[in-house]
């Protein structure tokens, strides 16, 4: 009995892992991207993912409860960890947890090492889901699916985190039930007043201030992709805005495009304030 105590303390010491969330708040049906990293200083190599089950993950809410699970992770494919290396899982756990319930959740991983028979417990990460408040929204109907045409629902919802705002488009069913996708557009200045256009393939065109002088334009998919996401800012007194031209496509006009890392697609210099972000 001593043995198997000292065994799995000595495991737990030389293998650790923990997990890695990129920020701590996140809107209801949002993405909810973990990343389990592991780290191996046991002077052995480690064969990990074999099994379906080796990583697993539990979460509980503010009232210690477990929450449900819906799915289990996909977390299969076999990989070595040589020793005095790191590695990472990562896994999108709102499709697997029944979250749909604003508040304080505290998420665990645990990795089974077969070869010790051991398995290795991260420390809670906790993490908030909030509901948002929803600024606008429209019906639109889903060019080339049929008579009548299937519909969509954007929503544009609006969160506080750490003292900033952020701005969000869900896509849903018309009823809500059933939701295509939640995507984050990006931080917003408090005295921003979203510009909203819709082309012809129903695309869902936002323009926005996330800055001084700077604009966040994006692009949403009725599947709920992000087509689209650039900078623009002031050029002189000119203001970038939103227009609609004679074959049903949405123009940014005025101001300057700024070229970002963060661009979708990835951008490449242009010599023209105007960009045509619909995709025919």
């Amino acid at each position: 009995m001593g043995f198997l105590l000292v065994t799995a303390r000595w495991a737990s010491a030389q293998v650790t892992a923990e997990i890695v969330t990129d920020e701590d708040q996140f809107l209801r049906n949002e993405p909810l991207p973990v990343k389990v990293r592991i780290a191996n200083l046991s002077g052995q190599i480690l064969r990990l993912g074999q099994e379906p089950d080796w990583l697993t993950f539990t979460v509980e809410n503010r009232e210690g409860h477990v929450v449900a699970r819906l799915a289990e992770p996909s977390v299969t494919g076999e990989f070595t960890l040589q020793s005095a290396f790191t590695a990472a899982k990562r896994v999108d756990l709102n499709p697997c947890f029944d979250l749909t319930r604003p508040g304080r959740y505290e998420i665990t991983a645990a990795i089974k090492i077969p070869q010790w028979d051991q398995t290795i417990t991260t420390k809670p990460k906790v993490i908030t889901i909030s509901m948002g408040a929803k600024v606008w929204d429209k019906v639109v109907g889903v060019p080339y699916t049929g008579e009548p045409p299937e519909t969509r629902k954007y929503a544009l919802i609006q969160t506080s985190y750490k003292e900033r705002l952020r701005l969000y488009v869900r896509v849903t069913n018309e009823s809500e039930s059933i939701v295509y996708n939640v995507v984050q557009l990006g931080p917003a200045v408090s005295f921003s007043n979203p510009e909203k256009q819709l082309d012809k393939l129903s695309n869902l065109h936002v323009l926005f201030r996330d800055g001084a002088q700077t604009f966040n334009y994006s692009v949403v998919k009725p599947n709920g992709q992000l087509l689209v996401r650039q900078t623009y800012a002031y050029l002189r007194d000119s203001r970038p805005v939103l227009r609609g031209d004679k074959d049903g496509f949405i123009e940014v006009t005025a101001g300057q495009r700024l070229i970002s890392k963060s661009d979708l697609p990835p951008a490449t210099p242009v010599s023209t304030n105007e960009v045509r972000a619909a995709n025919p």
